[in-house]
């Protein structure tokens, strides 16, 4: 992963969520299917938040949902990590010096069969962002100390072929985050800063909804 040289004043629990980060093996999934990675991006406040995207209603994929900035991987970048770089510069206009890279967490298999591989990288307040107009909406943020407490409206029962995952969905301002973004957010506390909410748990004391269950994987691109 690319090292970046920074002087920031980053605070105890960011420095203990990157040492937890580094240390993490996430999950990497292999085969022939076409990969796409995301960026993650906490800001550097104080409390500090994370980046969030609405992508734009036209768009013919994903339209109008909560995601993070990325994309499908090209032929020229040169890694998954040159990639969500890439793909924030272009969607966010986020300069890839300005991102220190913090960690990899779980590929995960989409809706529309791509692997997507997160990173989360740390920037700082005050970088000027533009959202590109043809594929975002709207750039928001939320205190990762709001989403610690697992604040979800429902759970999104999702059936990915012999696995069920128990999803939150998260209102965000009038935005609703759910599906692959909010399993990453889950993935991302639990392991930066040692959260615990059971993607594979029967939620107790939440709202069910069961959504249609995936193509199987053997039937996607």
């Amino acid at each position: 992963m690319t090292r970046w040289s920074f002087c920031w004043t980053v605070s105890p629990m960011l420095l203990t969520a990157q040492h937890r980060l580094k240390d993490y093996r996430p999950t990497q999934l292999g085969g022939s299917h076409p990969r796409a990675a995301v960026l993650m991006p906490i800001i550097n406040h104080d409390p500090p938040t994370l980046l969030l995207t609405r992508r734009n209603a036209r768009l013919s994929s994903h339209a109008g949902q909560v995601a993070f900035p990325g994309g499908k991987m090209d032929p020229d970048d040169a890694s998954l990590e040159a990639c969500a770089l890439r793909e924030s510069f272009e969607e966010i206009g986020l300069p890839p010096g300005q991102v220190r890279l913090l960690g990899r967490l779980s590929d995960r298999f989409s809706a529309n069969g791509m692997i997507v591989t997160p990173f989360v990288g740390l920037i700082e307040p005050g970088v000027p962002l533009t959202p590109s107009p043809d594929e975002i909406d709207t750039i928001f943020e939320v205190e990762l100390a709001r989403l610690m407490t697992d604040p979800r409206e429902h759970t999104d029962v999702i059936y990915d072929d012999d696995e069920r995952w128990y999803v939150p969905s998260y209102t965000i301002l009038e935005h609703t985050l759910w599906g692959l973004s909010a399993m990453m957010v889950v993935e991302l506390l639990n392991v930066a800063f040692q959260v615990d909410i059971g993607l594979d748990r029967y939620p107790e004391t939440s709202t069910l909804r069961h959504l249609p269950p995936r193509p199987s994987r053997r039937h996607r691109p």
